[in-house]
């Protein structure tokens, strides 16, 4: 018992330390990750609004069955009804899926367009490259900054300076983050080189295939700082599990910082970055 308890404790620092670092998947985890962008608090409204009608339909279904399987088994019923019609069966039937599907798809329509029309033109403009299996990045601002980024290797951790596993998780951890300012509109240019993959961030709502010679547009705004995950979502060949996406949400001042330094030294604009995030929050952790 002593050590259940110890598991279990175990199990819920990791939690709340996972979650101080904005949201990756989780063990057993079930549910949505936290919505860290507009889009996604919609889509998790969306998804709690349809339960409604979900349930509701599914326990109907089920108590007709029960009631018909009861009622009109042969031991009770020896003489099948030979009814046919029945007028205000067939308008209930009717007329009561019309209006189900009509309340769900007024809503669904305005989540699809809101998903597809950025409230206001985009600030920034990222091309995602996807490739067997890794993917390229490209700024497409003044001076484009471009790199790779592939998932971290266990040897690779000391020296990327990404050794705590519950920030940089195993197979979820990349060598490269892609680094955004936070409450900002960004354009996704997704496309592939080789293969269909699928640019996915369960986080911000964004699941996008990227098809070799063809462009795919999305976008987000991340209004929560911190490291998100996601990984390619379309089975792309044998390394295709291991094909993670790490997006850094930073403040402005930070992202541009980043951005000066990123397009001299990569690395070294990723370990300064690295360095102020991890001193803020020591700070924070130290003033509570």
């Amino acid at each position: 018992m002593r050590k259940f308890f110890a598991g279990a404790g175990a199990l819920t620092a990791f939690f709340s330390t996972a979650a101080a670092y904005a949201d990756q998947p989780h063990p057993w985890q079930w549910r949505f990750q936290e919505a860290a962008t507009p889009i996604m608090a919609q889509i998790e409204w969306f998804e709690k609004y349809t339960l409604w009608f979900i349930v509701p339909i599914t326990l109907l279904v089920l108590a007709l069955l029960a009631y018909c399987i009861v009622k009109f088994r042969a031991s009770a019923n020896p003489v099948p009804s030979r009814t046919s019609h029945n007028t205000m069966i067939e308008v209930i039937w009717t007329v009561g899926p019309v209006v189900v599907l009509l309340a769900i798809a007024v809503p669904s329509f305005q989540l699809l367009t809101a998903q597809y029309n950025p409230p206001e033109e985009p600030t920034l403009t990222i091309k995602a490259t996807g490739n067997q299996w890794n993917w390229d990045y490209e700024y497409q601002i003044e001076a484009p900054l471009s790199f790779n980024s592939a998932m971290l290797q266990e040897g690779d951790r000391a020296a990327t300076g990404k050794e705590d596993v519950a920030r940089y998780p195993r197979l979820l951890a990349v060598d490269n983050e892609v680094v955004v300012p936070v409450n900002t509109i960004t354009r996704v240019l997704v496309t592939a080189s080789d293969v269909i993959h699928a640019f996915a961030m369960p986080a911000f709502g964004v699941k996008v295939d990227a098809v070799p010679g063809r462009i795919n547009e999305t976008w987000f705004k991340a209004e929560k700082e911190g490291l998100y995950y996601g990984q390619c979502s379309e089975l792309c060949g044998k390394d295709h599990a291991f094909m993670p996406i790490a997006i850094r949400v930073v403040s402005e001042e930070q992202y541009n910082s980043w951005l000066t330094a990123a397009k001299t030294d990569l690395p070294g604009a990723n370990k300064a970055l690295m360095a102020a995030i991890e001193g803020d929050e020591s700070v924070a952790v130290a003033g509570n």
